[in-house]
């Protein structure tokens, strides 16, 4: 090998010297190890440093030098350290005890401090609350004296203007004139500031609710000058006081196009303003009518702002109706839109009747002829696609079990502002219900040969409801005011006899009698049709018991069990289906009337084609009994709580025919002495017998064949 130049002996103990320096500096960072792992290190460092070659053990001298100079750093660096450390810590503690004096120091002097500012305080406290009730009256007082210059100044103004108008001076009384605008118009301007600070207008219902919870910074200030503000306007009486602040429409509105088409969305605007009322009625009745009412104004704060408010409807609609006068979709739906602003208007916010509304240009003349127009259009538009329907006779709320089937429908004409306008609606409204029922009597005509199916049931059910609603409508105070008008218009026009208006001024008719009247007769001729259907078939079911064998039926007594007659099976079975078949179909009302008429010709048929048509021996009479009472009657106590009432015929008859003898023998004998000055009532009533006459009774008598043999 040959030997290491000088450079090269300097570069390698340079490493060393930074790999010894490395060793020791693992070993101080890691205190923790065990003891017998430090020779394992030295040998591991020394087989790094020197390895193999002999040549590398003059290193080792070198190394232990090293070694030995950090050996000895190291142990100064820890007695400095020893010697500093108690030093720091006893100039701390003493530092700590100064603070802990001061501190002390400190306690005692806050005590009498403490005692002596809430003494001051306690004396303090009455020059306190007098000097705050002294600032607000202050306050008040300087409210005021602004508010009576400004009254001091319009009086001014005032009386100048008057003494020039009395001199006839009215170039100078104009150019005063001027001068007080101009002071309303700075009054205004202070009155948008103060507003601006309530954040008015309150665009959500959010912040009419807040308003008195989270106040703005001077609140009281706020409110105080609102109030001075407000009064001094209503002195001025300016008219637009509630509206002047209200934006009615926002041109950057997304709803407003350019389009003319875009621009007229009437549910937009009608729906926007009832928002703005709903959202300031919180505010309007908590803040600005205390102020009219402590003012001695009669003003409504609310109904006022409504009422401005509606005036700016009232120019727009004014504005639109001309550009669809004459399109009759958009016409109708603007119509209806203004229709259910002025229900919630009225309805929900209490605005007054006698205030202006949109109805007042619903009513102007060209605006009201179209919509008569319009309206007969759509409405005989809808009867002819109802009729046309396939679910025309199908009840929409068929499948709602707790619906009112005679809800009485709104009419909507009531709040046009004229009478003679309601009488022109009414007459339309008459002319379209007679439509309508001549074309019901028409659909009729069609179903007549299948009077009991579900169509017929339902021409009938649709004519029993209108004719229910215009009786209805007759109580209405709204139809009667309109015809007490009526009667004034029939009265100078002639138009009537004076029966008939003797008639409408007593009430005893109304405006609908007419039709009412033409309605009632389709309807019971509609329902004669079905009680015949069905009365013939019952007549057809009963041909085999109208032949039975009463006078050979053996007696109760012979028998063990009464049941049923054989024969009387197809007559109950019939008319048993047909009354669910019809009850089902038929509204409730027209149901009672329909098993009403049916009933009462069933009692006259079984009383006069059974009964007086046959002799009874007592088997024979009792199981007449039996069918009608225990089989027959109960079939209409769903119906009614004594069905046998409705059958006042066969009920008696079936009594008489019943009889015991001894009864019966005692009942002939009072009516064969009976006259017409004594007659056998007392007698009848005792039995049970009401609705049968005498000469009745005496031919039922005469019709029982179990009579005892008395020889004659």
């Amino acid at each position: 090998c040959c030997p290491e130049s000088g450079d090269e002996m300097k570069n390698t103990e340079e490493k060393s010297d930074v790999n010894t320096a490395a060793l020791v500096g693992s070993q101080q960072l890691m205190p923790g190890r065990e003891d017998d792992e430090l020779p394992l290190n030295v040998s591991a460092f020394i087989e790094k440093e020197v390895g193999s070659d002999l040549k590398s053990l003059k290193k080792l001298g070198r190394l232990i030098e090293q070694m030995t100079e950090n050996k000895t750093k190291l142990q100064e660096q820890v007695l400095a350290i020893s010697s500093e450390i108690p030093k720091r810590i006893q100039s701390a503690l003493k530092d700590a005890e100064v603070s802990r004096q001061v501190l002390s120091q400190f306690l005692q002097q806050e005590a009498p401090l403490f005692s002596s500012i809430t003494s001051h305080l306690l004396t303090a406290q009455p020059w306190v609350d007098k000097l705050s009730a002294m600032i607000n009256q202050i306050e008040e007082i300087e409210q005021h004296l602004t508010y009576l210059k400004w009254v001091s100044q319009i009086e001014e103004l005032s009386d100048n203007i008057q003494q020039y108008l009395m001199t006839n001076n009215v170039p100078e009384a104009a150019s005063i004139l001027v001068t007080m605008t101009e002071v309303d118009i700075k009054l205004q301007d202070d009155f948008e500031e103060i507003l601006a600070q309530l954040h008015w207008p309150f665009i959500t219902h959010t912040q009419s609710q807040t308003v008195g919870v989270s106040r703005p910074a001077g609140a009281p200030e706020v409110y105080g000058t609102l109030e001075t503000l407000f009064c001094q306007l209503l002195k001025l009486q300016a008219s637009k006081v509630f509206s002047s602040c209200m934006p009615f429409c926002d041109p950057a509105h997304p709803d407003h196009a350019d389009s003319p088409s875009e621009e007229i969305q009437p549910e937009w605007y009608l729906t926007q303003v009832l928002i703005w009322i709903g959202n300031h009625a919180h505010f309007l009745d908590e803040k600005i009518q205390p102020i009219l009412d402590k003012a001695g104004s009669v003003v409504n704060a609310r109904l006022e702002f409504s009422r401005g408010l509606v005036m700016l409807v009232l120019e727009k609609l004014a504005s639109d109706i001309p550009c669809l006068l004459y399109d009759d979709n958009l016409f109708c739906h603007l119509v209806d839109e203004v229709l259910l602003f002025e229900r919630e208007l009225h309805s929900v916010h209490g605005y007054p009747s006698t205030f202006a509304s949109c109805m007042h240009i619903l009513s102007e003349e060209t605006c009201f002829q179209r919509w008569l127009t319009v309206e007969r259009k759509f409405a005989l538009q809808k009867m002819d696609s109802m009729l046309s329907s396939e679910a025309a006779w199908v009840s929409q709320y068929k499948d709602i079990t707790d619906v009112d089937e005679m809800k009485v429908p709104d009419y909507r004409y009531k709040n046009l502002p004229t009478a003679s306008r309601k009488l022109q609606f009414l007459e339309l409204q008459k002319d379209l219900v007679d439509d309508f029922r001549i074309r019901l009597t028409q659909v009729m005509k069609e179903e007549t040969r299948a009077s009991l199916d579900f169509r017929y049931c339902a021409i009938l059910n649709a004519v029993n409801y209108i004719s229910t609603v215009l009786a209805d409508w007759a109580d209405n105070v709204f139809f009667l005011q309109l015809q007490q008008a009526a009667l004034e218009v029939f009265a100078e026009n002639n138009a009537l006899s004076k029966l008939q208006l003797g008639q409408l001024a007593s009430m005893e008719s109304s405006v609908f009698d007419d039709m009412i009247n033409l309605l009632e007769r389709l309807k019971l001729d509609m329902l004669t049709r079905q009680v015949d259907h069905v009365f013939r078939e019952v007549k057809d079911a009963a041909k085999l018991y109208k032949k039975e064998r009463w006078l050979s039926l053996p007696s109760q007594s012979e028998q063990a069990v009464m049941s049923l007659s054989s024969s009387a099976c197809p007559l109950l079975l019939t008319l048993r289906d047909h009354l669910l078949q019809l009850e089902q179909q038929l509204c409730f009302s027209l149901f009672r009337i329909f098993w009403q008429i049916l009933v009462e010709k069933l009692d006259t048929y079984i009383y006069q084609e059974i009964i007086l048509a046959n002799h009874f021996n007592e088997g024979g009479a009792a199981q007449l009994q039996f069918d009608m009472t225990r089989n027959l009657f109960p079939l209409f106590s769903h119906y009614c709580k004594r069905p046998e009432n409705y059958f006042k015929h066969v009920k008696e008859a079936c009594i008489v025919l019943n009889l015991n003898i001894g009864s019966a023998l005692l009942l002939k004998d009072v009516l064969q002495s009976a006259s017409e000055h004594v007659p056998a009532t007392a007698a009848l009533n005792e039995v049970g017998i009401y609705k049968l006459a005498q000469q009745d009774v005496e031919i039922l008598l005469n019709l029982r064949t179990n009579w005892p043999n008395t020889g004659k």
